[in-house]
């Protein structure tokens, strides 16, 4: 890993370098770049220049005490991008990662530096249920609970968490050695990230981002996923950005880049080389 400033924070990234079309993983909560390590050689050996970088508060990067918010973590990505002068980039956003894709699609492209978008199990575009968002999947208590739980009892959340992260109908879909791995990515957080993030992809309304979305889009997401279920975010975002691809996997939990790993990886080639 080497390390970049961006939007006055240091962040800690990984490059595989070349002259490949460049390709910025962006992770989900709570855990770091390293969560994509079964993507990383698939992308690289099928010829892409492949980014992964540690949101702020997690992984390496720098855990400041407060910037736990999407407007920020935008920022961060955008410096990223700009930092490392990536052009013709395809960003992968994958659960609370959507959020910085859709968001930087929207308000930081200008110079259209990213020409493709993937959702992958992805928050986007609303989560909380409001007046206006009865489609939502969680309630303003859901939001509370998850935070108080985080923070009252850290280890016991995560533990909890992760376990519903991999499993289907409560039937674990990946190895119990994965999963701790992930719980140890997760143990490198902050305790302000842990909880602001739950605040920031939990209450965050993308629906005017997915709306401006004008790139080529992947949405990919798993049918049985517990966590951030099909039909509250990838059906909706689909509907709502023109022209993008939809793939379902069935039988996949919210980690299904761990669990499905072998058609995550095809359908995400796929997708790049058309």
């Amino acid at each position: 890993m080497t390390t970049i400033a961006s939007n006055g924070i240091t962040l800690h990234y990984t490059d595989t370098g070349g002259i490949g079309r460049p390709v910025v993983l962006v992770h989900g909560w709570p855990l770091s770049g390293a969560s994509w390590s079964e993507q990383v050689p698939a992308l690289s050996d099928a010829g892409y220049r492949v980014v992964t970088y540690d949101r702020r508060g997690f992984g390496e990067s720098d855990k400041p005490e407060s910037g736990y918010d999407y407007d920020t973590f935008t920022a961060d990505l955008a410096g990223l991008v700009d930092g490392l002068d990536l052009r013709d980039a395809v960003l992968v956003g994958f659960s609370m990662g959507g959020g910085e894709v859709v968001r930087y699609a929207a308000q930081h492209n200008a110079a259209g530096r990213v020409t493709g978008a993937v959702l992958a199990g992805a928050v986007p575009p609303y989560l909380l249920k409001t007046e206006d968002n009865p489609d939502g999947g969680l309630g303003r208590a859901d939001v509370d609970e998850m935070k108080d739980g985080a923070a009252g009892d850290r280890e016991g959340f995560l533990d909890g968490f992760t376990t519903g992260f991999f499993s289907v109908d409560g039937e674990l879909k990946v190895t119990e050695e994965q999963r701790q791995e992930a719980l140890r990515l997760a143990s490198a957080a902050r305790d302000e990230a842990v909880v602001g993030c739950i605040e920031a992809f939990g209450t965050t309304d993308f629906r005017e981002d997915v709306a401006r979305v004008d790139v080529p889009t992947l949405v990919i997401h798993g049918d049985s996923d517990a966590i951030v279920p099909f039909e509250v975010s990838g059906k909706r975002s689909a509907e709502a950005i023109e022209g993008s691809t939809l793939v379902v996997v069935e039988g996949a939990p919210h980690g299904f880049n761990v669990s499905h790993a072998d058609r995550f990886n095809a359908e995400l080639l796929r997708f790049l080389g058309s």
